[in-house]
């Protein structure tokens, strides 16, 4: 009988990310993840029925601190990535590229996208930017160059505490969002729908855009993105 070999969502180190095989290809899938990532916000955003609990805080941050939505998405990135060495986390190219790219591509889809008058239009927004966000994640996250600042200080915090991962990834969640709206952030109903689907679709996406990195370089075959 021949073993169908699946592809493992593993944890390199930012070397072995770039030896791993399949470069350009991951870059792509990377970058347009973290692309679809923003947009996915900034649908939420204009849908105006509440954000993702780490964007309620960063809602909360532009009411009292001069900056645009992405540019506070930036800087909390790189707030967040000083958390991690005491937790002694290793970034890797696309933890930089998800700290960077993700807010400036909210930014340019907020510059492009109206806010719609009908309750059906901003519904259709906010669950369509929650799908997408699903998507965009299990596209970055399959492209196997490193975790996006806010998943490493969940892991990270998993690992030091020795709590399950889902347990400290609410935990956090709950704490931003309550800053948030001390802040002035945005809940709503989009809150929820994000905090229920976010990591169902996720998990369902995952294995049609995971790369396969566990072969060397050239003996990768087919890709195992699916359409």
């Amino acid at each position: 009988m021949t073993t169908i070999h699946q592809p493992a969502l593993v944890d390199l180190g930012p070397v072995a990310q770039l030896r791993a095989g399949r470069l350009v290809e991951r870059l792509v899938r990377l970058f347009v993840g973290l692309v679809l990532y923003g947009v996915s916000l900034a649908m939420m955003v204009r849908g105006d029925l509440g954000l993702a609990p780490w964007d309620v805080l960063h809602s909360g941050l532009i009411r009292h601190v001069p900056m645009t939505l992405g540019q506070a998405v930036v800087v909390m990135s790189f707030v967040v990535l000083l958390l991690w060495i005491p937790l002694r986390e290793m970034p890797g190219i696309g933890t930089i590229a998800n700290a960077l790219v993700v807010g400036f591509a909210a930014d340019g889809t907020l510059a492009l996208l109206d806010a719609p008058s009908g309750m059906t239009a901003r519904i259709g927004l906010m669950v369509v930017g929650v799908l997408l966000c699903g998507a965009a994640s299990a596209l970055y996250i399959g492209a196997q160059l490193g975790r996006g600042p806010r998943d490493g200080l969940m892991t990270g915090l998993a690992r030091r505490t020795g709590q399950p991962i889902g347990l400290v990834r609410t935990g956090l969640e709950v704490a931003v969002v309550l800053v948030g709206l001390a802040l002035g952030g945005v809940l709503g109903l989009g809150t929820v729908l994000y905090a229920l689907a976010i990591g169902p679709v996720t998990q369902l996406l995952l294995p049609f855009f995971l790369v396969d990195v566990s072969s060397p370089p050239g003996r990768g075959g087919k890709s195992p993105l699916q359409r």
